[in-house]
């Protein structure tokens, strides 16, 4: 069974689990698990790690339209270096103070593989769900795509430095709160821009026409040798936590106005089905 197949399967029992973030009382929680395998390439500084970590789950608050409010983080390594420790809050504090928030503590455990788990709070009295998107709604997206499949691209390559400084990704917690009075549904876009599509037609019971230009990263244009491999990074890669949403026509120029970094549209609700260019857009991104 993989990760949305047991998220189906507790939907039932944890009815307040279905969105970016559990609504608690006007507030928002959110918790993710990053393992070095699976999440930290080679090279990863723990600074980019604490950056990294804490701000997957800020992710999802600003997927909310929330203010962020704190984050903690539970931090599992082998053995504990003073300087990764210290290079680890510091990352942590940094994205927090990027945002609003506060970093204000967590755990230290030891871990055979160096793993965090990062839970972030905010505030909302009307947070943006996943479920509110109708046909005729203007799709679309904040900043670019694909900027963590070139960042892992140059950590293959040793260029740790450039990598690093890519997957450092403000997130986009003052676009959401811009966002919150337009959009009528939204999610962050952290399993890539096709399975976001899908999951949102899935909870709103709607479909997506999206069409060419996306609004690619220039980052990927260094290592696409093809535009389909361009295109696939962008799309399918994910990781990138940009806000995907949905708004009426009438508000995109407003929106984009009011948002703090660039939202670009890029399609049309419609009645049924995911499409890119009139073609099938496969429900295909990150797997956890």
């Amino acid at each position: 069974m993989d990760e949305r197949a047991a998220l189906a399967d507790l939907a039932d029992r944890l009815p307040d689990a279905g969105d970016d973030c559990a609504v608690v009382d006007g507030q928002v929680i959110t918790t993710d698990m990053l393992h070095e395998r699976t999440d930290f390439p080679a090279g990863t500084s723990r600074y980019t790690a604490g950056w990294r970590a804490v701000a997957a789950s800020l992710s999802d608050v600003a997927a909310m339209g929330a203010e962020a409010t704190a984050a903690v983080a539970a931090y599992g390594a082998p053995s504990f270096d003073a300087d990764e420790l210290a290079a680890f809050v510091d990352g942590a504090q940094d994205v927090c103070h990027a945002v609003g928030a506060e970093y204000v503590g967590g755990d230290l455990d030891s871990h055979d593989e160096f793993t965090v788990a990062s839970t972030a709070i905010g505030s909302a009295a009307e947070p943006v769900r996943r479920s509110g998107a109708s046909p005729g709604d203007a799709v679309c997206v904040t900043g670019t795509l694909g900027r963590s499949a070139a960042a892992l691209k140059l950590f293959d390559r040793g260029d740790t430095d450039r990598a690093n400084e890519l997957f450092q990704f403000e997130p986009r917690v003052r676009a959401g709160v811009a966002l919150r009075p337009h959009a009528t549904a939204m999610m962050d876009s952290s399993d890539g821009l096709a399975r976001s599509l899908h999951q949102l037609a899935e909870a709103s019971g709607c479909g997506f026409a999206i069409e060419a230009p996306l609004p690619i990263d220039p980052q990927v244009d260094t290592f696409a040798e093809t535009e389909q491999e361009r295109r696939d990074l962008g799309v399918f890669f994910g990781e990138d936590f940009e806000l995907v949403c949905t708004l009426p026509e009438s508000d995109v120029l407003g929106a984009r106005e009011a948002t703090p970094c660039p939202l670009h549209r890029i399609g049309t609700v419609t009645e049924d089905g995911v499409t890119l260019n009139g073609e099938p857009l496969p429900d295909q991104g990150y797997s956890h």
